[in-house]
């Protein structure tokens, strides 16, 4: 059942995330793929879904990378979700940074400053008066920023729309260093890089039922990552290191550590004794580091089918703001949140294409 459902998914995996990495308001590439992927989103996103196997395994597993994006499951957006990080995970795998995501950080920098660019490092921004004078300027940033920055510039409709746009669940965060590897009581755990902890499929949808009622599960799900499985540098010889995060109600400022702790421990006894330090984040302490996670929501708004369509307006060029040569590139905009960068891609090349007249992306290699 599991492979009659990823099969097809799999073995037409660019035209699945070519449809997936674009704005639904489109004719995709590969209507196939569209469809095959359409029909099991909703299979799968409807109680319906229930009838596709017979035993638990399949039905946690992907209750587990559908709560990639939080909310009540079953639901078409978690279904799409769950569905599109299973298919690339048979593909292709899930990429990992070697040196965790500074590397990736430090790589783009490199490539811009190799290309003429400038970056300018601890500077608030808060309007237009704090930049120098461009052409174009694409904001990496929340609804929440876009509407405090351009301000009385943009439309009263357009306004409205931002200010309509709703932020999702926040999430708590504890890295920890470790005195080794954890204890997993399944051993095959200790191979893999991302973990979701959850339980069986009626476990995660009760947690995410809660959270969408403001509510925090005493069991909830948790999404870990072991770096030290593949990069041994991120830690000393016999060392390791571990964070991990779980979805929490708007607003909440406990500490997630204990929550987190007793849930790797209800599969890992021991762990408690292998932690040398932790550090823990509650949505608060993130959204100060990054006023851009509202509420502590990483996702850079709620993930629903209507906010997948409607995201942050309905348009074909959503990226494009009604200022004249400024753009939202930030997950607040298609193709939604991930690491893919394809929002910033599309608004780049809607940017090159409308005040520049490049229609063809210039080639960036090295």
């Amino acid at each position: 059942a599991w492979t009659r459902l990823l099969r097809p998914l799999v073995d037409r995996i660019d035209g699945l995330v070519s449809f997936t990495g674009h704005q639904l308001l489109r004719w995709p590439d590969d209507p196939r793929a569209a469809l095959d992927y359409g029909l099991r989103v909703l299979a799968l996103g409807t109680p319906a879904g229930r009838m596709l196997f017979h035993g638990p395994a399949a039905p946690a597993l992907l209750s587990g990378v559908a709560a990639h994006a939080p909310g009540r499951q079953p639901a078409l957006a978690q279904a799409g979700a769950g569905l599109l990080l299973a298919a690339e995970a048979h593909a292709e795998g899930w990429g990992y940074p070697v040196g965790g995501a500074q590397a990736i950080a430090d790589a783009l920098v490199a490539d811009l400053l190799a290309h003429g660019g400038t970056l300018r490092l601890n500077t608030e921004v808060r309007g237009p008066g704090d930049l120098d004078p461009a052409r174009v300027t694409l904001l990496d940033t929340s609804t929440v920023f876009l509407d405090r920055f351009a301000g009385p510039a943009l439309p009263d409709g357009y306004r409205r729309a931002l200010r309509r746009y709703r932020y999702g669940t926040g999430v708590a965060k504890v890295d920890f260093a470790l005195s080794g590897p954890v204890p997993w009581t399944n051993p095959r755990l200790a191979l893999a890089p991302t973990v979701h902890l959850g339980g069986i499929r009626v476990e995660v949808e009760r947690a995410e039922r809660l959270l969408s009622g403001g509510r925090s599960p005493r069991h909830p799900f948790v999404l870990l990552a072991q770096p030290s499985v593949l990069d041994a540098r991120r830690a000393p010889a016999g060392k390791a290191v571990l964070w991990a995060y779980t979805h929490v109600p708007a607003g909440w400022n406990g500490d997630p550590a204990l929550a987190i702790v007793r849930a790797i421990e209800r599969y890992a006894p021991g762990f408690r004794d292998t932690i040398l330090a932790a550090a823990s984040h509650t949505p608060a302490e993130l959204a100060a580091g990054n006023p851009n996670l509202i509420g502590g929501d990483i996702l850079g708004g709620a993930v629903s089918l209507r906010q997948l369509v409607k995201r942050p307006v309905v348009s074909t060029h959503p990226w494009r703001t009604p200022v004249p040569g400024l753009y939202l590139c930030s997950a607040s905009t298609p193709p939604g949140p991930a690491v893919h960068g394809m929002n910033g891609c599309f608004a780049a090349a809607l940017a090159l294409r409308e005040h520049f007249g490049i229609h063809t992306l210039p080639d960036l290699a090295p």
